[in-house]
């Protein structure tokens, strides 16, 4: 769960707008054009600042991802709090 809070952190403070950026991408540091990933930090960079259209542009699935990784940080957060209850006896008692 903090992965990916950090990483939607990290997202937070790219510029999206900007034509440099470091990647940690595979493909592009191999020399290799397409990647089918590149793109979605900054897509989802773009919706944070409500840029929805230039979102879409950047990479179609960036707005999907967002969601799976807001509904899985959620999943996470729910299995946290209920092991904490069976831990400290808070569900049944």
């Amino acid at each position: 769960m903090l992965f990916w809070i950090g990483a939607l952190i990290f997202v937070l403070t790219i510029n999206p707008y900007g034509t440099e950026h470091h990647s940690l991408c595979l493909f592009k540091n191999l020399g290799i054009s397409f990647c089918p990933g590149c793109g979605l930090g900054r897509s989802i960079a773009l919706i944070f600042r409500g840029d929805i259209v230039g979102s879409f542009q950047m990479h179609p699935l960036g707005i999907p991802a967002l969601v799976m990784i807001f509904l899985r940080i959620t999943k996470l957060f729910k299995n946290l709090i209920y092991n904490y209850k069976i831990i400290t006896g808070g569900l049944y008692g």
